[in-house]
């Protein structure tokens, strides 16, 4: 298993790697949800880059970790908006392949309360190729310590990665939404898993409603061979269970607008803490806080912290942090 909990073996190696989804994201706001075959009016609409994987890759690279995103986006209207976009970001996009077609569409719904729901349309992403992802990795092998990857992309090569990644000594960060079942020779190929309640509840059987629940969904993923599960509560913190280790992290407190991509932003200044070196647990308290930042703001990649505001929001709640943990 690769380190996650002391950084890289190879100092060298400090950079991540994104294998995953990529979205022009379509955003309504209302003061709530329509009932079904109802037509409400709203209150705003963004139109701006999506997707877990470009979501993740722009935080791994707002966090400073050198990152490149291996993806594939269509060569519709959308594609410069999308390219232009993580370029922007600081993401390495040499391994962003354009493909003919739609790009991906994401539709999200955002309420009044700051809930959301998302219809994905994949299109270009089914065009993410085993030999992409190989060509990728044997380029990046002596200069990456982390993968990132989801399941917004079809499940053959998104397993792919993660065995190659794995093979090469990366840690592998998984972030399984949305959830769908899942070959149980994967785990032992699985540094850290990251779902939120529903997703382990669909993976694990468990129904996640408190820290006890989430912690046996956890073991679920240690039982099978992960190196540690990370549960994620939304408005409760996260709880991070490894093999020696059960440890709950209480949230931050925040006014929330838009819950969209604070899982995102939560993986992707996981997997650069841990690029970086950092302890497991302080790589947590810091995706937490970039995930609190996240929701604070609209859209999904627009709302993603930079460094340093993480850096002082957490400097602002450290009297409540464990001493190792201040930044």
């Amino acid at each position: 298993m690769a380190a996650v909990s002391s950084g890289p073996d190879n100092p060298a190696r400090t950079g991540v790697v994104v294998v995953g989804s990529v979205t022009a994201d379509l955003t309504t706001f209302s003061q709530r949800l329509p009932a079904r075959g109802e037509t409400i009016h709203g209150d705003d609409f963004t139109l701006v880059l999506g997707g877990k994987g470009a979501n993740q890759a722009v935080a791994a690279g707002l966090a400073n970790a050198e990152t490149s995103f291996v993806a594939c986006v269509g060569s519709d209207l959308f594609h410069d908006l999308i390219v232009d976009s993580l370029a922007a970001a600081g993401v390495d996009i040499s391994y962003v392949r354009t493909v003919p077609g739609p790009t991906g569409i994401a539709h999200i719904r955002v309420d009044a309360s700051a809930q959301n729901d998302i219809v994905m349309v994949p299109l270009a992403n089914a065009a993410l190729s085993i030999e992409q992802i190989d060509a990728a990795l044997d380029e990046l092998a002596d200069t990456a310590a982390v993968l990132l990857t989801q399941l917004e992309t079809p499940v053959e090569p998104t397993m792919h990665a993660i065995r190659s990644a794995h093979a090469r000594g990366l840690a592998v960060v998984l972030d399984p939404a949305p959830a769908v079942a899942l070959p149980d020779e994967i785990w032992p190929s699985v540094d850290v898993v990251t779902p939120n309640e529903t997703e382990a509840h669909l993976l694990t059987g468990v129904e996640v409603t408190d820290p006890a629940s989430a912690e046996r969904a956890a073991r679920w993923f240690l039982d099978r061979g992960a190196g540690a599960a990370i549960i994620t509560l939304a408005g409760s913190g996260s709880l991070l269970a490894t093999p020696d280790l059960v440890r709950l992290f209480p949230p931050f407190p925040v006014d929330p607008v838009d819950t969209t991509a604070a899982g995102d932003a939560f993986a992707g200044y996981l997997g650069a803490a841990l690029a970086s070196g950092a302890e497991l647990a302080d790589a947590v308290v810091r995706a937490n806080a970039a995930g609190a930042l996240t929701v604070t703001a609209r859209g999904a990649s627009p709302s993603l912290p930079a460094s340093d505001r993480v850096d002082s929001f957490l400097a602002e709640h450290a009297a409540s942090l464990p001493e190792r943990s201040h930044p």
